[in-house]
């Protein structure tokens, strides 16, 4: 089993940057996939990052140039670096994890934090 907990949302401005942090407990997180998936009110919730167990990432369109999602396995904790804000950036935003590969649909992935709430205001 492994506890994720998510911290680092809160209220900024267009254009400005937020890190979330995504901690793990009880495993070691380098051994899953992790995700960040975000949840806007009345919306599903997309894949916004991944992060193999080898390291490789990959990002949704939205995403692109202006997120980057890291690892530091010291810490046992997940990163997710989001610069350039905009308002349709504004939801609740999960870390999630996952053994074997990696899959978009959020249904396959075991393991979630709690959110944390990211509200960027133009």
């Amino acid at each position: 089993q492994v506890q994720l907990v998510e911290s680092g949302g809160g209220l900024v401005q267009a254009g400005e940057s937020l890190r979330l942090s995504c901690a793990a407990s009880g495993r070691t997180l380098s051994s899953y996939a992790v995700g960040w998936f975000r949840q806007a009110p009345g919306k599903e919730r997309d894949l916004v990052a991944t992060i193999t167990s080898r390291g490789s990432t990959d990002y949704s369109d939205s995403a692109k140039g202006r997120f980057t999602i890291s690892r530091d396995s010291a810490k046992n904790t997940v990163y997710l670096q989001m610069n350039s804000l905009k308002p349709e950036d504004t939801a609740v935003y999960y870390c999630a994890a996952k053994s074997g590969i990696v899959v978009r649909s959020y249904t396959y992935w075991g393991y979630w934090g709690q959110g944390t709430q990211v509200t960027v205001s133009s």
